[in-house]
């Protein structure tokens, strides 16, 4: 956000000035505005002589002087012949009066002098003595300096800097040619780095091994399987009929026949025992007959003997119970078939990923041959939320376009005059492709430099068009205020001069804001700070450099214009008759330009939120705003839900949809690693080891029925051939027989070549873990139950790289809030030094993230890593809104607090609407996206921008009130 510094209207609230004679006896031009009845309390001649020394407002010192003080003689006796109108304080207080040609160096020193004296020396009327305030431009003053001599440089050499800038960006832009073309890591980006579940994923890695060419086991896998998902729901109440599993068993033989040129299924297959892993374990019994259905145990059958794992494959149940003999399946809404492949070897994992990618191809129309009548099928691979995360980007490529036609209508409507001198329309349009020039500045840089582009980066643009304008908004209103006959260079100059202290706090606190999000753990969060921030930079050089330039030759049409409406010639081409047709009458080159939102802010909204009934109304609904969003904080919903990375017409999202409806009851089948070399065949280390996986099953997210672990198979194995278990020699030498009999423990222990079990693990079945608080809770539960333990152990499954952004979310969004916060409180200090500001600088960004952060919920949007970076971005807008009012209000010199509100939001009531009005157009287009990334970004920057423009135009001020 920029604010626009004082107010487009130009002169601020006029006062009667006691000593109006003495200023223009003093040489200074008073230019007309238009005239207002009454005259306002609050100024004296003390006031009206104090011309020197006295505080400049927020956004830069003005050199008024040049504006008002006339070159020659008759400008003196010119300004004398003027009716008499009061002249603004404000411009009083910038004023340096000097000696002007005609007037005498004696007059110039006389006014120096009797401003320096006082009031009873200077001769004007006695009165109360003015508020003293701080001395707050320590470093605004050289700011100012600095710009001013910049812009004379940039004034005198326009074309100069409309060529280097352009240049600088197309070479910069080269860099789009870097910009990658493969996949994008989803683990890698969008998971916490350094999270402990990678940690401990390195450590199965290096202890475990496993072959899913032989012995595959989906639970015994440290990383993802490629795989295929099938979910089938029945069209009736269940499907456990004949009818309705001859109709799956169609599927899936029609499923295993598809095959890709030299991908066949069958080669790609991951096995177990030489068969391909089958896709359900009640399909190999239903085709070879002897399944009675009537007689399903749940979750752990028993066919001919063999156990047959029902858990995770079978969804929406009814069971009954029966003593003796557990759950009795009476009924089943959905069955899923998974189809495992081998990934092991990199060509094996080649030609998995023909075959997925074959299969998504084919798959419609498989299931358009089979007509399927009893049921409906949905489908997922291991592939599909990659390809629809690639996929979703392209969709907001339109909306891009969309975004800045309505930026440039909105700075065209904004920009537009019926004087056709000060329109500024042209200008506009080239100031939103400053913003342009700056986007491809920025990422063409980043893209040189080997920063990484992910598909979040693509928010960017959105924000930093409605953001980057305001720098033009502040530039032309600046320019509007300087007279049109005046020396190009100096026109330049002074509104540098003038915009130094707004354009450069506001770009430091959001490019700040910005960079203190690479601290976060999520390297997609890092990435979009790096791109925003460094953009935002550019932004700020294009603004002083190429966009300076235009307003420049700008300046010079608008000098031709003002010839020829004056004394038409006909030697100006048809180009320049064009340019200057009269839409209305000759401009005064002396007047400024006037606009009525300004009026609208001091003469209705402004006295209507200082009533007392208004201010009593504001603090209940800030009471009410307060309690909602703390309602909300406890209800925002944590994580990253992995169907939001699809756009919404995806095959995934009903795909997640019935998985999450029918199979929530069980989640992943968690490993349970013992990590150091225990002794096994101590009877106390045994007990130590079974009452930590007791403590495991006696979890409420556990369910102990499907405990696995071989030390209790094997001990049991030991008795049954009179061992003892307790004989370390007996322990060691059986476990190659016992594999031999149990080989799917094979891969469970890991044994040196001196016979030491260097480790091993068992795994149990974890349940009612699908929201995202469970997983998190259930996570944090398992390692605190694996510290507490006294043998040591840890946790791990693939599914936990995930898990983990639940609780990092958090952290990392605490504490990039709170050191972004207390780097805005430095600088609030530094370039706006009141201890005031501060404090309602600090209460704004408070209050508006505890909103922003509460609406969340009410919104469904999650807190995760995505909404974190607005969070992030929230502050630099809060920031901006607060700081500028409530400098605005301790700056003033009206006597009581409600004229001080009002005068502040006249100052600055509109520049706050117009920034957030221009940040909402650019972002607003993200609402109708397909995909949640993008409409997260639209929602929460809304948010942000809606209670940011509240807290500044009405609570801050009202609140202001009562100090």
């Amino acid at each position: 956000m920029r604010l626009l510094g004082p107010p487009e209207a130009g002169p601020v609230r006029r006062r009667t000035v006691p000593a109006q004679a003495a200023v223009s006896e003093a040489g200074l031009t008073v230019p007309a505005w238009p005239p207002r009845e009454g005259r306002v309390r609050g100024t004296s001649g003390a006031t009206a002589a104090k011309v020197r020394g006295s505080a400049r407002p927020l956004w830069g010192s003005a050199r008024a002087s040049a504006d008002l003080a006339p070159r020659t003689t008759a400008g003196s006796r010119a300004a004398r012949e003027l009716p008499r109108r009061p002249v603004p304080k404000m411009w009083l207080r910038s004023v340096q009066v000097a000696p002007q040609a005609g007037v005498g160096a004696e007059a110039g020193a006389e006014a120096e002098a009797g401003a320096e004296k006082g009031p009873r020396e200077a001769g004007a009327a006695p009165g109360p003595p003015g508020p003293r305030r701080l001395r707050t431009d320590c470093l605004e003053q050289p700011l100012s300096r600095a710009l001013a001599r910049f812009g004379r440089v940039v004034g005198g050499h326009p074309r100069v800097f409309v060529l280097l800038p352009a240049l600088l960006s197309a070479a910069l832009g080269t860099g789009f040619l870097f910009v990658p073309s493969g996949e994008e890591g989803l683990e890698e980006n969008y998971t916490p780095v350094g999270s402990p579940a990678k940690a401990e994923r390195r450590f199965v890695q290096s202890h475990f091994a496993s072959d899913d060419a032989r012995a595959f086991s989906a639970s015994r896998r440290s990383t993802d399987t490629p795989f295929a998902s099938v979910l089938v729901v029945a069209a009736a109440d269940s499907l456990l009929d004949r009818a309705s599993l001859d109709e799956v068993d169609r599927l899936d033989r029609a499923v295993t026949a598809l095959g890709a040129p030299r991908a066949a299924y069958g080669a790609v297959c991951a096995r177990l025992g030489g068969d391909c892993v089958a896709s359900n374990p009640l399909l190999a019994p239903w085709r070879g007959g002897g399944l009675d259905l009537r007689r399903l145990a749940y979750p752990l059958h028993r066919h001919r003997g063999r156990p047959l794992s029902l858990a995770g494959f079978l969804g929406g149940l009814r069971v009954a119970r029966e003593p003796g003999r557990g759950r009795r399946l009476l009924g089943a809404k959905a069955l899923r078939l998974l189809y495992y492949l081998k990934a092991e070897r990199a060509e094996d994992s080649a030609r998995s990923q023909a075959w997925l990618t074959h299969f998504l191809s084919q798959f419609p129309a498989v299931l358009e041959q089979l007509a399927l009548k009893r049921v409906q099928v949905v489908h997922f691979t291991s592939l599909s939320r990659q390809l629809e995360f690639e996929a979703t980007s392209l969709t907001v490529i339109p909306l891009f376009y969309l975004a800045y036609c309505l930026i440039i209508l909105f700075a065209i409507i904004s920009c537009y005059r019926l004087d056709c001198i000060r329109n500024k329309m042209l200008v506009a349009i080239f100031g939103v492709l400053s913003v342009a020039l700056a986007v491809v500045s920025g990422f063409g840089l980043m893209l040189h430099i080997g920063v990484p582009f992910v598909i979040i980066v693509k928010n960017s643009p959105f924000l930093i068009l409605g953001v980057g304008v305001d720098d033009m908004f502040i530039m032309i209103s600046a320019w509007q205020r300087t007279r049109i006959t005046e020396d190009i260079v100096e026109r330049v100059s002074k509104v540098y001069a003038h915009v130094a202290v707004s354009i450069t706090i506001t770009t430091i606190t959001n490019v700040l804001a910005f960079y203190t999000g690479i601290m976060s753990s999520f390297r997609s969060v890092q990435y979009f700070c790096i791109y925003t921030g460094t953009t935002l930079l550019f932004c700020y050089f294009y603004s002083i450099t190429w966009f300076g330039a235009v307003m420049a030759l700008d300046g010079k049409r608008e000098i031709v214009c003002l010839h020829w409406l004056k004394k038409p010639d006909q030697k100006y081409s048809s180009l320049k008759k064009t340019c200057c047709l009269p839409f209305g009458s000759v401009p005064d080159e002396e007047g400024t330009d006037v606009y009525p939102m300004n009026l609208f802010f001091r003469d209705y909204f402004g006295p209507f939120l200082t009533r007392n009934e208004t201010k009593l109304f504001v603090v209940l609904m800030y009471i009410l705003y307060v309690i909602s969003s703390i309602y909300g904080c406890f209800k925002v919903k944590h994580g990253l839900d992995l169907r939001n990375l699809a756009s919404d017409d995806s095959y995934i999202i009903p795909y997640f949809n019935v998985e999450e409806h029918y199979f929530s009851e069980y989640g992943p089948r968690v490993m349970v690693v013992v990590t150091e070399s225990v002794r096994y065949w101590d009877e106390d280390i045994r007990q130590k080891l079974e009452k930590c996986i007791t403590n495991f099953e006696e979890n409420s997210y556990v369910d102990k029925t499907l405990t696995e672990f071989w030390l209790q198979t094997y001990v049991q194995y030991m008795k049954n051939n009179s061992q003892d278990p307790n004989d370390k020699t007996s322990f060691i030498g059986s476990i190659s027989s016992f594999l031999s009999i149990f080989p799917n423990f094979r891969y469970d222990i890991n044994i040196s070549s001196s016979n030491e079990i260097i480790s091993s693990r068992g795994f149990i079945q974890t349940r009612g873990v699908s929201l995202s608080t469970d997983k998190k809770l259930m996570l944090q539960q398992f390692r605190s139950l694996a510290e507490q333990c006294e043998v040591p152990l840890l946790v791990y499954h693939h599914a936990f790289i995930y898990y983990d952004q639940y609780a990092a979310v958090v952290e990392n969004t605490v504490r990039n809030v709170m050191v972004a916060s207390v780097a805005m409180f430095l600088v609030s200090l530094l370039l706006i030094p009141h201890p005031l500001c501060a404090l309602w600088v600090t209460f704004a960004i408070a209050s508006v993230i505890v909103g922003v952060t509460g609406f969340m919920a009410f919104w469904n949007v999650n807190l995760d890593s995505i909404s974190m970076i607005n969070l992030v971005i929230c502050i630099g807008f809060s920031f901006d809104f607060s700081s500028h009012i409530s400098y605005a209000f301790v700056s003033s010199s009206e006597s009581s607090a409600n004229r001080k509100t009002i005068d502040a939001l006249y100052m600055l009531g509109y520049p706050v609407l117009q920034s957030a009005i221009s940040t909402i157009i650019g972002v607003c287009v993200l609402a109708a996206a397909q995909a949640y990334i993008f409409r997260t970004f639209f929602k929460i920057m809304f948010l942000v921008m809606l209670f940011g423009a509240i807290h500044g135009l009405i609570f801050i001020p009202v609140f202001l009130t009562f100090f």
